[in-house]
């Protein structure tokens, strides 16, 4: 009897083969190493990959992912990450993307208990927190989630930028962070524009003397 996981082995020969019969050097080349230009934050969301999303090749995109694409500053997992993309991939850009129908930004909206995940939702209810008086405001729950999707993500990038290791590679000129959402029901990214792209964006107290 076959297990119902049989078929991701299935899937990978088929999509090994489709890859060695357009490249017959493929994984030769793509095993000799990886220059990504891009760190991608997103959503531990299965219908959210990187790569899928973004047209992307295996090898252009250093993806780090969790629940509700959250920069936690005790987090070593995402920080070792993030040092390893920028100081040693050298990457260009680090993108934070959410998406809108996030399930984590819709349970961190409620007072329901989540177990053990509460305390991981607890950073984005902080964020509602923080923004309670425009996010009240709005009378229809799907556009009060979508927009804590959205101030949950230029919370996140601000969390990036009160990092040593962004603000490093800001004074050696040489790194962008951005701040994106994706739409599950259309398929397309949108930019949020968020201005963080240098120590002097910051508040004092958060700028390192590097």
């Amino acid at each position: 009897m076959k297990a119902s996981y049989d078929r991701l082995f299935a899937g990978n020969q088929k999509w090994a083969a489709e890859k060695l019969q357009q490249d017959p050097n493929y994984f030769k080349d793509l095993s000799l190493g990886q220059s990504p230009e891009y760190l991608w934050i997103g959503c531990s969301d299965s219908r959210v990959p990187a790569n899928e999303i973004t047209g992307t090749k295996s090898g252009e995109i250093f993806v780090h992912r969790n629940i509700a694409n959250v920069v936690v500053h005790t987090d070593m997992n995402l920080l070792s990450v993030l040092y390893y993309a920028v100081e040693v991939l050298r990457v260009k850009h680090v993108i934070v993307c959410g998406h809108y129908g996030c399930g984590g930004v819709i349970a961190a909206m409620s007072n329901k208990d989540n177990g053990f995940v509460n305390n991981w939702l607890r950073n984005i209810k902080e964020v509602y927190q923080k923004h309670s008086k425009e996010l009240d405001a709005i009378a229809d729950t799907k556009e009060r989630e979508r927009r804590l999707v959205e101030l949950n993500v230029v919370e996140q990038v601000h969390n990036l930028a009160k990092t040593r290791i962004v603000q490093q590679a800001w004074k050696r000129g040489a790194l962008q962070v951005h701040g994106w959402v994706y739409g599950l029901d259309s398929g397309l990214i949108k930019d949020l524009n968020v201005m963080v792209d240098e120590i002097g964006d910051l508040e004092p107290i958060f700028r390192y003397d590097l």
